[in-house]
C-alpha cells in the first residue's frame, strides 16, 4: 500500500517548494497472496474499477487500493492531528475518519477531532462518495491542513461519519487527498493543492512525482517545483485532454514495432491512485494472448525473462514500459500487471497509466499550462 513518509519544509533558492517524501512496502494484493488469502478475498470483495472515471459521480473503487504501496502523512487542526493518506492524481477530494464514525473501519484508524482544534469550522453541508465495494458519507469542515510544513488554512475536508464494509478495517491508510481537478470534486470541494496555489503557498503551479522501483527509497511528491536531477533525459509535454483526471491523448500502443492495441487513438489518465495499467477489455486479452501470458495475466517467470517492451506512443513520441516494470513477481509467481475494464467516453476507449507506467518516468502536473510532463529516468 501506498506510504509517504513528510519530511520538513525543503527551502530551495527558487522560491516555495515542498518535497513529500515516500517510503514503498508491501500491497495489501502481496500479503494476502502471502497468506494464501486473495482468492477468497477477491470473490467477497468483487469490484469495478471502472467505476472511478464515470463522468458526473465522485467514485473511489477501494479494492483498487489493495495494490497501492505509497502513503503519505499530513496534519489536520491545531494542534495537529496526524492522518496517513494516498496522495491520489485520480481524485480531487480530501477526507479523513472522525470520531463521528462508528465503523469498525473507523475505529482502528486515526480519526479527527474536531472539538480538539482551535481553528476548526464546521459546516451544514454533508459529503458522498460511492466505492466499488460500498461508500463513504460524512460532512464537510474547513481547519489548517499542512502537508510537509505548508500550512493550507481554511481547507475544506470531509469527515468520514459511515465507511461500510471491511475493506477500510484492513488498510494501513486512512483517507485520501485527491490532487485532480476541481471539476470533479464531489460536493464542490476546493482541492488542497487549488488553494495552495491560491494562496502562493508553491513557488510553481505544478507539482512532480518520482516512484521508485522495487523497494528502493527515495521516491517523492514535489510541490511546486520540478527537480532537475530527474530530468537529464529531457521533459515531453503533453497537453491536456480534459481538464478533470489527468487526462491525455495517447496515438496506439505496439509490441516490437506493430500496433497492439489503441490503434485508432484513444484516452489515457495518469493516475498515482492506480498501482495497475488499466486498460480496455478486449486491448487487455489481445495483449495477454501477444505476450504470452494466461487470462488471469499469469505466466512463467521464465517466459517472463524475454518479453518486450510495451511502447506507449503519446504526442507523437514512444515511451517504453519495460517488463521489469510490468511483470509482477511474488513468491516465485510471475503475472502481468494489468488489469481490465471498459469506460465508455466520447472520445473512445479510456486506459488508466497507474504505478505501473510512473515508475519508469519523473512525472510532472503543470496546473499552470495544463499539460503533463514525462522524463524517462
Amino acid at each position: 500500500m501506498k506510504l509517504l513518509l513528510l519530511l520538513a519544509l525543503v527551502g530551495l533558492a527558487q522560491g516555495l517548494q515542498t518535497r513529500v517524501m515516500l517510503r514503498k512496502m508491501k500491497s495489501l494484493r502481496q500479503r494476502l497472496q502471502e497468506q494464501g488469502l486473495l482468492e477468497s478475498y477477491l470473490e467477497q470483495h468483487p469490484y469495478d474499477l471502472a467505476a472511478k472515471y464515470f463522468p458526473g459521480i465522485a467514485v473511489e473503487p477501494l479494492q483498487n487500493y489493495m495494490d497501492d504501496e505509497y502513503f503519505g502523512t499530513i496534519s489536520i487542526g491545531t494542534p495537529p492531528q496526524e492522518f496517513t493518506v494516498v496522495f491520489d492524481t485520480g481524485s480531487s477530494n480530501l477526507w479523513v475518519p472522525s470520531v463521528f464514525c462508528s465503523s469498525p473501519a473507523c475505529r482502528n484508524h486515526n480519526r479527527f477531532n474536531p472539538a480538539e482544534s482551535s481553528t476548526f469550522l464546521s459546516t451544514n453541508d454533508t459529503l458522498f462518495i460511492a466505492y466499488g465495494t460500498g461508500s463513504m458519507t460524512g460532512v464537510l469542515g474547513y481547519d489548517t491542513v499542512n502537508v510537509a510544513g505548508i500550512n493550507v488554512r481554511n481547507q475544506i475536508f470531509g469527515l468520514a461519519e459511515t465507511e461500510p464494509g471491511d475493506f477500510f478495517y484492513y488498510i494501513p491508510f486512512d483517507g485520501i487527498l485527491g490532487l485532480a481537478f476541481p471539476s470533479i470534486a464531489s460536493s464542490g470541494a476546493t482541492p488542497v493543492f487549488d488553494n495552495m496555489m491560491m494562496e502562493n503557498l508553491v513557488d510553481r503551479h505544478l507539482f512532480s512525482v518520482y516512484l521508485s522501483r522495487d523497494s528502493q527509497g527515495g521516491s517523492f511528491v514535489l510541490f511546486g517545483a520540478i527537480d532537475p536531477y530527474y530530468t537529464t533525459q529531457g521533459i515531453s509535454w503533453i497537453p491536456l485532454s480534459a481538464e478533470t483526471y489527468w487526462q491525455i491523448t495517447m496515438e496506439s500502443v505496439s509490441i516490437s514495432g506493430a500496433p497492439v492495441a489503441c490503434s485508432s487513438g484513444c484516452q489515457a489518465i495518469v493516475d498515482t491512485g492506480t498501482t495497475l495499467l488499466a486498460i480496455p477489455i478486449r486491448a487487455l486479452r489481445t495483449l495477454l494472448s501477444s505476450l504470452g501470458a494466461s487470462s488471469s495475466g499469469e505466466i512463467s517467470c521464465e517466459a517472463a525473462k524475454n518479453l518486450p517492451d510495451l511502447i506507449f506512443h503519446i504526442h507523437g513520441k514512444e515511451f517504453p514500459v519495460p517488463p521489469r516494470a510490468y511483470v509482477l513477481r511474488s513468491n516465485g509467481y510471475c503475472s502481468l500487471g494489468l488489469q481490465g475494464m471498459d469506460v465508455p467516453t466520447e472520445e473512445g476507449e479510456l486506459w488508466i497509466l497507474g504505478d505501473v507506467f510512473i515508475r519508469e518516468y519523473y512525472v510532472i502536473f503543470d496546473r499552470a499550462n495544463n499539460k503533463v510532463g514525462l522524463s524517462r529516468l
